[in-house]
């Protein structure tokens, strides 16, 4: 059985993106490695356990190949990660309170509902609840 066991989003900054991801959205530090020279290869996954196997690489996006893409997203409107939570209205509200900037509030989308958030280093973000 194949499992995911990392994906990587691209950002502007690791060590900005590290506190955004952990101090607001609420994730854990997986792994957090100083590589030298201002390099750090940082790792956050969900709180308390659950799904102890998948982490998240806040990977440095200030690349000839990840900067384009990064930015053809973020200009185009799309999210480059979703992530599901169990109350959306009530997430949307913490993270608002927090300071977060949404370019769309809680709407349905097919099964979802759904919104989109900035993460603060240049990327779109989408939060999903199953409806029914």
């Amino acid at each position: 059985m194949i499992k995911v066991a990392m994906t990587h989003v691209y950002v502007e900054d690791v060590a900005k993106a590290h506190a955004f991801y952990t101090e607001v959205l609420g994730f854990e530090t997986r792994l957090h490695m100083d590589l030298g020279d201002g390099a750090l290869f940082v790792t956050v996954g969900a709180p308390h356990g659950a799904q102890r196997d998948v982490q998240l690489l806040l990977e440095p996006g200030r690349n000839p190949i990840a900067d384009p893409y990064r930015t053809a997203l973020y200009d185009a409107g799309i999210p480059c990660i979703v992530f599901s939570v169990t109350d959306l209205p009530a997430e949307y509200d913490r993270l608002r309170a927090l300071g977060v900037r949404f370019t769309h509030p809680p709407q349905e989308q097919g099964p979802v509902l759904a919104a989109v958030f900035d993460d603060t280093v240049g990327n779109l973000v989408q939060l999903t609840e199953p409806l029914g």
